[in-house]
């Protein structure tokens, strides 16, 4: 199992959060339904604020 940083999980249960809400968008704009799809919004978002997260996969 891959490790992640302790911040990258709180991005990751946060979007949960959004999308159980309702309120997570994916970029084209339309809601997110699958819980997939939020878990990779939230490390990318993580990615993008420096947080330990391992490299995508091609």
């Amino acid at each position: 199992m891959t490790k992640y940083s302790e911040k990258a999980g709180e991005k990751v249960e946060k979007t949960m959060h959004e999308m159980k809400e309702g309120k997570l968008k994916s970029g084209s704009g339309k809601k997110v339904t699958s819980k997939k799809q939020a878990v990779a919004i939230g490390l990318s978002e993580s990615r993008k604020e420096g947080a330990k997260v391992p490299k995508k996969k091609d």
